[in-house]
């Protein structure tokens, strides 16, 4: 689902109005992000993720 965000000061602000209690955030966690946040330098943010959940991958082997 994706969000807003807006910087305040050194903090990155993220909501959403249809996610009323959000428990993590991730950002450019795709195969083809759209990358759009950048420093005060104009320098791309790397993706990051705040949770810590196991981590699934797409393809299951048998």
């Amino acid at each position: 689902m994706n969000a807003r965000a807006k910087i305040s000061g050194s903090h990155v602000i993220v909501w959403s109005p249809e996610v009323k209690s959000p428990v993590a955030v991730r950002y450019a966690w795709a195969n083809h992000p759209v990358c759009n946040l950048e420093n005060k330098d104009g320098l791309p943010a790397f993706p990051f993720r705040t949770d810590k959940f196991p981590m699934e991958s797409g393809a299951r082997v048998k």
